[in-house]
């Protein structure tokens, strides 16, 4: 079996989510999807577990952070180009993202970041190795 990532995320409104990271590309597998969860898959190798409160309490004894004013994590989907990235910025602000901070140039690299309803923080990039400095 290929090693796979699944990344599980605490949210409020599990449709509006759903709806959110449908806009950024991510397409739903109902095969493991219920009321109380759904999976949102990126590629055929990394997954998106939204999951109500209640039921993200079913893997964990800490409470739930809340990421609209505390940072849990940053997740990063790198893309195919810099227009891609736009593309999906575009598609995930009309779809009620927020973009805290400007896009971040860094010569090789092109970043921009998107904050889902719950706060949840996603840098999307391309990357161009070869403009990497060298040395």
């Amino acid at each position: 079996m290929a090693k796979q990532i699944f990344i599980n995320l605490a949210v409020k409104d599990l449709q509006k989510s759903m709806d959110f990271y449908l806009a950024l590309g991510f397409s739903n597998n109902p095969q493991f999807s219920d009321d109380s969860g759904k999976c949102m898959v990126w590629s055929e190798n990394i997954f998106l577990m939204l999951l109500t409160h209640g039921k993200f309490t079913n893997f964990t004894s800490k409470t739930i952070a809340d990421t609209k004013t505390n940072i849990a994590g940053l997740f990063s989907l790198s893309l195919d180009s810099v227009d891609d990235v736009n593309t999906l910025m575009t598609n995930g602000l009309q779809a009620g993202g927020v973009e805290p901070n400007e896009m971040r140039d860094y010569g090789f690299m092109q970043q921009r970041t998107i904050e889902d309803f719950d706060g949840h923080t996603w840098e999307l990039f391309y990357m161009d190795t070869s403009k990497i400095p060298q040395g």
